[in-house]
């Protein structure tokens, strides 16, 4: 049986029409299990959490039981939820569906996720080109907020003391405000540089306040856990990255979209039965599984291959934000490359030399490989560059460069051999090298 034949479970975005609006998610038990959290510790929430084994969905994979354990107990300072809605990697279009088809399970995530921490303020944040979705989430927070379900009146509508403030915030559009410390320096109206840790935001977040930042799709998975419980949540797909999985597929596939299914299912099934397979029957000749800045996989290496964190890690790759990109047998590798380098090149903060610079250099080696004006060496010269790019930044934006460059020359080396010059011959390189001044003569110059 083919998996889009299979009765997968729909935990996330559920088949019921006009889910978006409030009076249809209420009237499928909305809201129901944020009732159910206020009889419950906020230790216990926290701990059903971490049963369910729930990993982060914004890309870490970061438990996010144990992520929720780092909040201070206590009300001596404010404490703030930042729910990641910045969603700009590249291949990445999953958040946006929550936000259209099912905000309010977000919402109602938001607040038992807010109630277990004894956090009363959550700012979603949302990435400016997303400007239709931005509005959908504020109608749907403004109509939570008329029914008593956010704010002041939730004492009244549920009982209890406890009551949260929710603001949707819309980004300018900077790739760099999806890494945690970069939002929350946008959200305090500052330039979005990274910031150095420690300290951690559950210490020091937004304001200098203690703060918590998790992605769109990760506190939509709170209720569900809670209505099923976190020992029947932890049963579904694989085992070490439960739950399912909302997977953008695009590139060369017949059923482009957002699938939701179990994690831990053949990556070849993924793409050859619920998106249609490659147009004219092609062949794959590369995937990359989980947004531009994941390592490649070649399509003769996908036999085998999970989708989910740990079977990605064993295949070389990972599977950040779930963005499955198909490329075909007629794909031109190294002129891909370099239009997703120049994304990187264009979206470096600049903060960090290494990714200023790197990344430029990243860039001008491969415009000279794509329009065949490079040698052998200059690959393992991109190699090099990638290579002193990695670990010497402040966040993962210099790796998000640095693994494409890397993985992709390395592992599909003979296309980018394709396009170059053949390198210069040895006597060629000596004749070239004798033309340069030797130590003595440079530093005689220096000292005149």
């Amino acid at each position: 049986m083919s998996l889009s034949e299979q009765n997968f479970p729909k935990l996330i975005i559920p088949p019921i029409e006009n889910l978006h609006r409030l009076d249809v998610y209420r009237a499928n038990g909305g809201y129901e299990m944020y009732r159910k959290a206020l009889t419950m510790q906020p230790g216990e929430i926290i701990d059903e959490v971490k049963r369910s084994g729930l990993r982060g969905r914004g890309g870490a994979c970061f438990p996010t039981g144990l992520k929720w354990s780092f909040m201070p107990k206590g009300n001596d300072k404010p404490k703030y939820l930042c729910i990641n809605g910045d969603e700009s990697e590249p291949g990445s279009f999953k958040d946006r569906l929550i936000f259209e088809a099912n905000p309010h399970l977000m919402i109602e995530g938001i607040l038992i996720a807010g109630y277990a921490m004894g956090i009363h303020t959550a700012f979603i944040y949302i990435r400016g080109e997303y400007h239709r979705w931005v509005r959908i989430v504020e109608e749907a927070v403004e109509e939570a907020y008329a029914a008593g379900l956010i704010g002041p009146r939730m004492k009244e509508t549920f009982g209890g003391s406890y009551s949260m403030e929710i603001v949707v915030h819309k980004g300018a559009g900077a790739y760099i405000c999806g890494e945690e410390t970069s939002l929350l320096n946008s959200l305090e109206g500052d330039r979005p540089y990274p910031r150095v840790k420690p300290p951690f935001p559950a210490n020091v977040g937004v304001y200098g306040m203690p703060t918590t930042i998790n992605n769109v799709e990760t506190l939509a998975n709170v209720p569900v856990i809670l209505r099923m419980g976190g020992e029947a949540y932890s049963k579904i797909g694989a085992e070490k990255h439960p739950g399912t999985l909302l997977l953008g597929i695009s590139g060369h596939v017949n059923r482009p979209g957002v699938y939701e299914v179990p994690s831990g299912l053949p990556l070849l099934d993924i793409i050859n039965d619920l998106a249609g397979g490659v147009p004219g029957g092609k062949a794959i000749k590369a995937v990359i599984p989980g947004g531009t800045s994941m390592p490649i996989i070649r399509g003769d290496a996908l036999e085998g291959v999970m989708m989910d964190a740990e079977g990605l890690k064993a295949a070389g790759s990972a599977i950040g934000t779930g963005g499955i990109i198909v490329m075909d047998e007629d794909t031109d590798i190294p002129h891909m490359l370099r239009r997703l380098i120049h994304f990187y090149h264009h979206e470096s903060c600049g903060q960090c030399t290494p990714c200023r610079e790197g990344c430029g250099w990243l860039e001008k080696v491969l415009t000279r490989v794509d329009t065949g004006e490079a040698t052998s060496e200059d690959l393992d010269l991109l190699v090099d560059i990638a290579n002193n790019i990695e670990g010497n930044t402040i966040c993962a934006l210099g790796e998000a460069a640095a693994w494409p460059t890397r993985f992709t020359i390395t592992r599909l080396r003979e296309e980018f051999e394709a396009k170059v010059k053949p390198t210069l011959s040895l006597p060629v390189l000596n004749r070239v090298h004798s033309l340069r001044p030797s130590a003595h003569e440079e530093a005689a110059a220096v000292s005149n």
